[in-house]
């Protein structure tokens, strides 16, 4: 089915005196069934669907989940909780009853957040009464209080062990762009290539009485297929720098001799 959810979790959640239907999908996200929010503010629900529909952003967040109900598993409307807010600032408050009106902006203010607290740390009201109670000294507060701390605390450390992998993946990214064969020395491995070629230049020239540069960096683009000691591959600097070195130490060696 186009635009349909799986539901990894369902709860019933108490918004003020409403009760709302909300899941968390496959793809992580939130949403709310359209029709529990039509029904705690009096709207048509077909009505209000259809528009959702025909709204460019509305509709990329408006899918179909098999929900659980007293008659078992049933297809349902469901909007992405973020958009709550630019769902009701469509609605025709004219055309709903003057009492409905506080009840709106409520929703507006606090249902997505709501919604979305009740997948992170289990809240499942939004009567202000509740954080009142939390004030109370009591083993019940204390022990809310505490599986709350540690639902925060599991959470962050997935967050951090997310960042870590995420950080581990892109060091393993640039260490295997430094092994790249198209990845070029950096300008300071260029300029010991450099310094190399020059020391094995003036060796050789001394016994040869020619200027040698052309030679010896002719040499070394042949063997290592380059046209520019500044393109020579990261992986290959280290082996020009042994031949180089190895070249050189050649020629001091012969001239001791």
């Amino acid at each position: 089915m186009e635009n349909s959810l799986t539901v990894v979790e369902q709860k019933e959640i108490t918004f003020y005196d409403d009760e709302l239907i909300a899941i968390r999908a496959n793809d992580g996200q939130i949403y709310v069934s359209v029709r529990h929010m039509c029904d705690a503010l009096g709207l048509n629900v077909q009505a209000q669907s259809r528009r959702a529909k025909r709204h460019k952003i509305l509709s990329s967040g408006l899918m179909v989940a098999k929900m659980a109900t007293i008659k078992g598993l049933r297809n349902a409307n469901v909007l992405r909780a973020d958009l709550i807010t630019l769902w009701l600032t469509g609605v025709n408050t004219s055309s709903v009853k003057e009492e409905i009106r506080p009840k709106i902006e409520t929703f507006q203010l606090e249902a997505a957040k709501v919604l979305w607290e009740a997948f992170q740390e289990g809240r499942l009201t939004a009567d202000p009464t509740f954080d009142d109670l939390l004030q109370i000294d009591s083993p019940a507060v204390q022990a809310y209080k505490t599986l709350q701390a540690l639902t925060k605390i599991a959470r962050s450390q997935i967050i951090l062990e997310g960042r870590m992998d995420e950080h581990e993946r892109r060091l393993e990214q640039i260490e295997a762009t430094l092994g790249d064969p198209g990845q070029n020395v950096t300008p300071d491995q260029a300029s010991q290539v450099s310094q190399a070629v020059k020391g094995v230049a003036i060796s050789l020239g001394k016994q040869t009485k020619r200027n040698e540069f052309g030679a010896v960096y002719g040499e070394m683009y042949r063997k290592f297929g380059v046209t520019s000691y500044k393109l020579l591959p990261a992986n290959k600097f280290q082996t020009c720098m042994d031949w180089l070195t190895e070249w050189h130490q050649s020629l001091v060696d012969n001239v001791a001799f």
